[in-house]
């Protein structure tokens, strides 16, 4: 991975914002939350103690500007210190900006997603049937229902003539019934951040990358900030059955979130997360080029839908929860052999980017060689009140 510093993670306007994130601090032994200003990266863990706290505060981004809070260093020292190669392990580096908050993703929602995922469950986990199939079920639905509103009576109409045609399927179900896919995407504090290596199962061979938006979430169900996703796919393990979508998207390192969340202030409101356009680069050893993008715009269901589809009175989230909101990016480039598609290697490192967010940047490893997750909720409990931060 390329060196890192302040300029290649944070967003086009620097810290104007009001940006958090999180710390490993090696004196502590634990994590801290860190307020991201122009003069440094300053430890706030007195006055809030975890993310998930923070954003149930009335105010998250007030709060977070009157905190003073500690100054642990510099935001180019921190970042150059993260990946774990090059890591010196008795000074600070980044970690994912979420910690208590439920790690959630929405599913199939863009109409390209959606058409991908029929084509995997139908190619049966196996990318060199995907392109004639593609064809097919394109033939068959089109490859335009960005009009189309989910639930509405026109989809129940296409439903039903789907259905006759025996050409139906559970993702459209989701993509256009209305029901949205909402899951969880992996434990509470598992996720990597930016500059650490993200992983993908061993044993998959058909994966990719998906950029998306993730939401802050708070117990009510207020939606506080935003930062980037990158929700890793396992195409083959997901397309051979939808019930093993639980070993398709949770590995180690599988889910990588950063590089800080942006909260909600006069800088940036949900209506600039709705209009944001994803970028995203992948570079392989190789010299393989893999370049796609993802528009809110285009989303089918709104973000306050996904959410409120998410928590209320059938499910509830103490700590908050972050919510993936999906991606339409759907890669079909052929990287090696003619019909075979995109799919990781070793060593690939992923961009996503957004002028209003910042850089996610990670190098794709398998799960197994990736840093194991030994830092829990239990761990963290105790390293917080040896600080004497929990009150």
């Amino acid at each position: 991975m390329k060196a890192l510093n302040a300029a290649s993670i944070l967003p086009e306007d620097g810290t104007a914002g009001t940006l958090v994130g999180r710390v490993w601090l090696p004196q502590a032994g634990g994590p801290a939350v860190a307020a991201v200003r122009g003069d440094g990266v300053f430890d706030v863990t007195q006055a809030f103690p975890t993310v998930s706290a923070l954003a149930e505060v009335a105010k998250p981004a007030a709060a977070l500007c009157e905190a003073k809070g500690v100054r642990i260093g510099s935001l180019n020292e921190i970042v150059a210190n993260t990946p774990p190669d090059t890591r010196d392990a008795t000074r600070p580096w980044l970690l994912a900006p979420v910690d208590l908050q439920v790690l959630k993703a929405a599913g199939v929602t863009f109409v390209v997603s959606m058409l991908e995922r029929v084509i995997e469950e139908r190619a049966r986990g196996n990318p060199s049937s995907a392109a004639a199939i593609r064809k097919e079920v394109e033939r068959l639905v089109g490859d335009d229902l960005s009009k189309l509103k989910p639930g509405s009576k026109e989809a129940m109409h296409l439903k039903e003539v789907l259905i006759s045609q025996q050409a139906w399927s559970q993702y459209l179900e989701v993509g256009i019934g209305p029901d949205a896919e909402v899951f969880t995407k992996a434990p509470v504090l598992s996720s990597v951040g930016t500059g650490m290596d993200a992983g993908v199962h061993p044993k998959s061979t058909w994966n990719n990358p998906e950029p998306e938006v993730v939401l802050v979430v708070s117990s009510t169900g207020k939606i506080v900030g935003a930062t980037l996703g990158n929700d890793v796919n396992l195409r083959d393990f997901e397309g051979r059955s939808a019930l093993l979508l639980s070993k398709a998207k949770d590995n180690n390192a599988s889910c990588a979130v950063g590089p800080f969340v942006r909260l909600f202030d006069s800088s940036f409101s949900l209506d600039d997360v709705r209009t944001m356009d994803i970028t995203m680069t992948v570079e392989g050893e190789d010299g393989f080029v893999l370049d796609g993008h993802s528009s809110i715009g285009k989303i089918s269901r709104d973000p306050e839908d996904l959410v409120s589809q998410t928590i209320g009175a059938v499910h509830q989230y103490p700590d908050g929860f972050a919510l993936f909101l999906g991606t339409m990016f759907a890669p079909v480039k052929d990287r090696d052999t003619p019909g075979q598609g995109f799919t990781h290697k070793r060593n690939d490192v992923v961009t996503i980017r957004t002028a209003k967010l910042g850089k996610l940047i990670n190098r794709m490893r398998t799960s197994d060689e990736c840093e194991p997750w030994a830092f829990g909720i239990g761990a963290m409990l105790k390293n917080l009140a040896s600080r004497g931060a929990l009150k």
